[in-house]
């Protein structure tokens, strides 16, 4: 019987790295990095060349696309292995990277009517520009005595979901109501590989306060931080959450061209 193989994808703050694997005793056969065209935006933006603020951290989603149709042909072809004999591809993701996208599942930042605003664009986890959002995430939920926060060691980051949305809807409200939803970059790249935009349990329990037993915090703790925000969890945090190592979907026939893979995976 011939081996079977599957590919993970490594998406960190500079790169991204695919790994070929084989199943039967997990051996690396091959792996090869792409180093982001765009690297980390926090100077100024790409094409309008926008001044950023200090603490910003952003990013192009398109970089991690590229990763995905350069990194896996070049595994594939470093390693010779038959497209047919790699069964599946997982990735991981640094946390909280997130981005407003649009109903059909694409980044604000790809419409030529929102580029220009830096809060159109991915915000990388190291993105600390929210920290004012955070004091106050903090400061209501302890006085709430809200039951998530020890939880988390009783702070809630700058770097998590929540503030960078909040802070979205502070200094870009048109960017808020533009969005359909905020999602998590490795969603929203296994989004891109399926057709299906789906978040996974690992980065909605760590980053963006979700419980498996409880769901999000309610629409009162949203609402005493800010009113406009108080349907936060069934509107831009809308979406099934599936646990870590269950199937997200099947690689698109477009996506799998691209990859030099067979659909269906």
């Amino acid at each position: 019987m011939s081996s079977k193989y599957a590919i993970g994808v490594d998406y960190g703050t500079e790169s991204g790295r695919a790994v070929l694997v084989r199943l039967s005793d997990g051996a690396e056969i091959a792996e090869h990095v792409t180093p982001y065209r765009h690297n980390v935006i926090d100077e100024k933006l790409p094409e309008s060349g926008l001044k950023l603020e200090h603490d910003w951290a952003l990013q192009h989603p398109a970089d991690y696309i590229e990763v995905l149709t350069t990194s896996v042909p070049a595994v594939m072809k470093e390693s010779g292995i038959a497209a047919s004999e790699v069964i599946g591809l997982g990735i991981d993701f640094t946390a909280c990277t997130m981005l407003p996208i649009d109903g059909a599942g694409q980044p604000l930042c790809f419409n030529e009517a929102y580029k220009a605003n830096p809060h159109s664009w991915v915000k990388l986890w190291k993105h600390h520009a929210a920290q004012d959002e955070a004091n106050l995430i903090n400061e209501i939920a302890a006085s709430r005595g809200e039951s998530f926060l020890p939880r988390y060691g009783g702070k809630i980051s700058s770097e998590w979901m929540l503030a960078k949305s909040w802070q979205i809807l502070n200094e870009a409200p048109e960017m808020y109501e533009a969005a359909d939803k905020f999602v998590e970059a490795t969603d929203w790249v296994v989004g891109q590989m399926t057709g299906n935009i789906v978040r996974n349990s690992c980065t909605a329990g760590y980053k963006s306060i979700w419980h498996k037993r409880d769901g999000y915090p309610s629409s009162e703790f949203y609402k005493a931080l800010d009113p406009r925000l108080e349907n936060l969890a069934d509107t831009k945090l809308r979406g099934d959450v599936l646990p870590l190592g269950s199937k997200a979907g099947e690689l698109t026939a477009d996506m799998a061209a691209r990859m030099g893979l067979t659909a269906g995976i």
